[in-house]
């Protein structure tokens, strides 16, 4: 019998940014239209402007309408939870987002707990009792940038809830430590974020930093994930390399995958 494996959904961090228009979104591609376009290239994407407070209804349906069937998005909790509530989200700001986020329907994939570098193991009541409240419809995944936090327990408890803990390529954490954890994954997806180690990286219109040999570790790390994965999600910030979807492209590339010339997107633009 031979082993399934795993779906591996690899995107970018976010869609909109004005530097992608001529090396990657066509010349003359309207903002209006840059995640229609995307979509075209990619098959998943990781929301950053979620974090920044619960869209409306409308804008939820907005990019269900806008992308293939097959679309998903990995949206990031509000920071109103992470950091300024520290998990304790004693407002409801998570009933209402869950609740919105569930219009995405099946294009919804994990939602991206993103938590401060101050938010430190002392913390770990708060972490019990979040995990022990999210709702189990929906697939959460925790990214810790302290390093107290990569312990056996830790593993455990969110091992216990199948929650995902999120393996970051950037300067919080070794990244020995991360592809050491590639292949114990909490939950039955994993996800993985490809950072940078800094910030310095301004122009997102160009690839300025080889990161070959960061991709190849990590590709490697994907192949050996355990079959008992039903999901791989993957996403590229621009600041890991300096145009995340060429990056992307090169990751899909060695994982076998087909990726998308950028230069065929613009003759798709007249099927708007």
């Amino acid at each position: 019998m031979t082993e399934s494996k795993p779906r591996i959904h690899i995107g970018t961090q976010g869609w909109n940014y004005d530097a992608w228009v001529g090396p990657f979104y066509p010349v003359n591609t309207r903002p209006v239209d840059f995640l229609s376009v995307y979509s075209r290239a990619f098959g998943s994407v990781e929301v950053d402007s979620t974090f920044y407070g619960t869209p409306a209804p409308a804008t939820f349906q907005s990019w269900y309408d806008r992308t293939p069937h097959d679309f998903v998005f990995a949206l990031k909790l509000p920071q109103e939870i992470t950091h300024e509530q520290r998990l304790r989200d004693s407002l409801g700001v998570g009933e209402v987002f869950y609740e919105r986020a569930r219009e995405l329907r099946h294009k919804l994939g994990p939602i991206l707990v993103q938590l401060s570098p101050d938010f430190d193991p002392s913390e770990l009541p708060a972490v019990v009792d979040f995990v022990g409240s999210v709702p189990s419809d929906l697939r959460f995944t925790i990214e810790f940038r302290h390093r107290g936090w990569f312990t056996e327990g830790v593993i455990a408890l969110l091992r216990d809830r199948n929650i995902g803990l999120t393996l970051s390529d950037g300067r919080w954490v070794p990244r020995k430590v991360m592809l050491s954890l590639a292949r114990r994954p909490t939950a039955d997806f994993a996800y993985i974020r490809w950072m940078g180690p800094n910030r310095d990286l301004v122009d997102y219109s160009r690839v300025q930093v080889d990161r070959r040999r960061e991709v190849d570790a990590w590709i490697e790390a994907i192949n050996e994930m355990p079959s008992t994965l039903t999901d791989v999600y993957g996403y590229v910030a621009n600041t890991f390399s300096g145009h995340s979807p060429a990056t992307a492209r090169d990751i899909q590339y060695h994982l076998g995958q087909t990726p998308v010339d950028p230069a065929t997107l613009g003759e798709q633009l007249s099927l708007f």
